[in-house]
């Protein structure tokens, strides 16, 4: 469990409706402690991506409430909501825009208003910890794709967020450049939630896991042991890879 101190998430009875009046969210409690990394798990459709754009008041829920590290998301603390909330994207290219490596780590902190100086500390800082630094003059358009998902990494962790949100991190990935991912992701101490359909990833990265169906809540617990239960898993649509058994 993380450090005393007000939880780093925390959904009390969050319910959303979609225009169409889909019910994406339905009573949603959750609260992630200050260093816990969380996956978070569920078919197609279940509610996953809607609850992540709660967290950094993308969306507001039409009841109950969400609260980052003791802050309640609202419209005047939405600002400081998102500093504090790093989203890193399925697909690396929607956060790599600028024409180097370092331009693009240094643009979220240089919009939250890090001086010049600083600036610069941030971005080494921030690359070194993904193991990218030596790249920082590059164009992003001429890296690997594991090394742009570090970038894409790289580039919210400048911001130095409470909260690091995956959206499905290993995807498109190598076995080589998946495992690198996991060693950073490893290192780091921040809170994360990560969203996944990659069961053997969150495994290894997330002592716990929170299954999400329908827009509701049906399993939280340790990893491994959400895992082995065999009828939740096909109840949920959820799947282990051919021959993989959780140890």
């Amino acid at each position: 469990m993380g450090a005393a101190g007000p939880p780093s998430v925390h959904l009390e009875g969050v319910t959303y409706a979609y225009p169409d009046g889909h019910l994406a969210l339905d009573g949603i409690d959750l609260t992630i402690a200050r260093g816990e990394r969380v996956a978070l798990l569920g078919p197609n459709g279940a509610g996953k991506t809607t609850l992540v754009l709660h967290l950094n008041g993308i969306l507001v829920p039409r009841r109950g409430r969400v609260a980052i590290d003791g802050l309640a998301v609202a419209r005047d603390t939405v600002r400081e909501v998102r500093r504090r909330v790093g989203i890193v994207f399925q697909d690396p290219d929607d956060q790599l825009f600028m024409p180097t490596v370092a331009e693009d780590v240094a643009f979220g902190p240089a919009n939250f208003g890090v001086a010049a100086g600083e600036l610069a500390a941030r971005v080494d800082e921030a690359l070194a910890t993904v193991d990218m630094l030596e790249h920082r003059d590059r164009s992003p358009l001429h890296l690997s794709g594991g090394q742009r998902r570090r970038v894409a990494l790289a580039t919210v962790l400048s911001c130095r967020p409470e909260v690091l949100v995956l959206d499905e991190p290993s995807s498109n990935l190598d076995p080589v450049a998946r495992r690198e991912l996991a060693e950073v992701l490893l290192g780091l101490g921040t809170t994360m939630l990560m969203v996944t359909h990659d069961l053997p990833y969150a495994l290894q990265l997330c002592p716990r896991s929170v299954v999400i169906d329908e827009g509701r809540i049906v399993a939280d617990g340790p990893t491994r042991e959400l895992l082995a239960d065999a009828d939740l898993l096909r109840r949920h649509r959820l799947e282990l890879p051919f021959g993989f058994a959780p140890p």
